[in-house]
């Protein structure tokens, strides 16, 4: 992939004036001086006194005044023409028509605030056109060169399967500017950029959103995102300092892109989703500090301010049901999934609002919903500090980790916290260390070199169950006869008496450890 460079911004009033050809007929600015950054779209070149009726906009009219001399109401009238007509700018070449600049033409232009412009020496009128023309045609072709190479690059990230981020990231490359994509609310659901560019966009975004969303300038510039005539989203190029007509050209060729890969994404393509989801992941990994997420988190949407923070991990259920969870009880906060089977949670509440009880009313609705096997909602102690809430989230993982094997036989609180998870939790973090490693090997491994008779499970659910037979039984569907068998098959391969505590302790330790260290 080639990088593209910006085009050339469109030629203003003061930069034609600054061409060598037009220098060498001694420009003077005599009217309108303030207005000399405005767009050139075009040159003509027009003698005729109502060439106002012939302009569209933005052209640059040349002029040697051959039919307005001696008359200044026509001076005046074809000032006035010009202004209606939304000319750029006039140029006057002084020798023919007339010596010096006209005094009614200069008022006229100042009150229209219409530049006008008097050449001293005489000057070719076809090598003015035939400049900016050229120039301004490159430009053309380098706008829509753009367009199709970014059309093309984004197409083939879809096609590709690439990620919204990925079509994010292209855009911002092209654009040389933060790239924000929002919904309807002014909700980011995603960003592109040079992180300190877009942390400097995310401070100030309510002002920004609310600017964006009525007019364009300074750059920023927008484009609706949406089908079927109904928008539901807008992607916001963040100060573009190429020209606007390109920068617009970007914009929809991106948005463009961005709803084909929400169509082709269906249902399952949730950018709330993948918004939340990657402020979580920055979250729990830590290679950012939180207080750097905090505008992220606050133009997602979540409350940040004055707030109290929950962090929660929850296995058994999808992000989605989880979001749609938080909107019936009225909780701000969001939810992303961090693997298959894990879901993080962040709530955000009042600080007048009690936290534990509004994080067990939750969890008891999860535990009510249908889901395809226990529900497991884990959480941290509640914090006042955003900064925080990652040491939060990885505890609640920690939590939601240690009980994970055993959920469906443990007699779990509605809430765990490790408070709870005593034993089992304190082996999880020590899963890794080779000592404990050994000991696991050395108390299982009668078992572990023959699997295929699948005793370990039911020595993992008898200990979970504190050695209760009919619950393991149960748990496992056979009978009591067939569940002593199997318990004395266990005894023989390990050598233990599992009606002995300190052997059955031992090895309630080892089965925690070599589960933590699979995992």
């Amino acid at each position: 992939m080639t990088t593209w460079e910006p085009p050339v911004p469109a030629l203003s009033v003061r930069q034609v004036l600054a061409l060598e050809r037009v220098l060498a007929g001694e420009p003077e600015v005599v009217a309108g001086a303030a207005r000399l950054d405005r767009p050139v779209r075009w040159v003509h070149v027009a003698e005729a006194a109502d060439v106002g009726v012939m302009l569209s906009g933005g052209e640059m009219v040349l002029t040697t005044g051959v039919l307005l001399a001696g008359d200044e109401h026509k001076q005046t009238e074809y000032v006035r023409s010009l202004h209606r007509a939304e000319a750029s700018a006039v140029v006057l070449g002084l020798g023919r028509a007339f010596p010096s600049p006209p005094e009614a033409m200069r008022r006229a232009a100042e009150r229209c605030q219409l530049p006008l412009v008097v050449l001293h020496r005489p000057f070719p009128f076809a090598q003015l056109t035939e400049e900016v023309q050229s120039r301004l045609v490159r430009r053309k072709f380098a706008a829509v060169s753009l367009s199709e190479t970014v059309r093309t690059e984004l197409t083939a990230l879809i096609t590709g399967g690439a990620p919204l981020q990925r079509l994010l990231d292209e855009t911002a490359r092209h654009s040389g500017c933060p790239v924000v994509l929002t919904n309807l609310a002014h909700r980011v659901l995603g960003t592109a950029g040079e992180r300190s560019a877009v942390d400097d966009v995310l401070r100030d975004w309510e002002r920004i959103a609310r600017q964006a969303g009525r007019s364009e300038g300074d750059g920023w510039i927008r484009a609706e995102l949406g089908g079927r005539g109904e928008p539901w989203g807008r992607l916001v190029l963040c100060g573009y300092r190429g020209d606007t007509e390109t920068g617009r050209l970007l914009a929809d060729r991106a948005a463009e892109a961005l709803v084909l890969h929400r169509m082709l994404g269906g249902a399952d393509c949730s950018w709330e989703g993948q918004s939340a989801l990657s402020l979580l992941t920055d979250l729990v990994g830590g290679a950012v500090p939180a207080r750097h997420l905090l505008p992220r988190a606050r133009a997602a949407g979540l409350p940040v301010n004055r707030r109290t923070f929950v962090p929660l991990v929850v296995r058994g259920h999808r992000a989605a049901p989880l979001d749609r969870t938080l909107r019936l009880l009225g909780l701000p906060g969001i939810a992303g999934e961090l693997s298959a089977t894990v879901t993080a949670v962040l709530l955000s509440l009042a600080r007048d609002q009690d936290a534990e009880a509004l994080t067990a009313h939750f969890a008891a609705r999860l535990r009510s919903e249908p889901a395809d096997g226990p529900v497991v909602v884990a959480a941290a102690a509640a914090r006042a500090a955003f900064d925080d809430v990652p040491a939060g989230l990885r505890e609640a993982r920690h939590v939601a980790d240690a009980v994970a094997d055993d959920a469906a036989a443990l007699d779990l609180p509605p809430v765990v916290r490790l408070r709870d998870v005593h034993l089992r939790g304190l082996v999880r973090l020590l899963r890794d260390d080779p000592q404990v490693q050994s000991f696991a090997e050395r108390e299982l491994s009668g078992l572990l070199r023959d699997p295929g008779e699948d005793l370990l499970p039911v020595l993992r659910t008898y200990l979970a169950t504190g050695r209760n037979k009919s619950r393991t039984a149960q748990l496992h569907h056979v009978s009591r006869p067939a569940l002593y068998r199997r318990l004395e098959a266990i005894q023989i391969r390990l050598g233990v008496d599992l009606d002995d505590f300190e052997q059955a302790a031992s090895l309630h330790i080892a089965l925690l450890a070599h589960d933590a260290q699979q995992r």
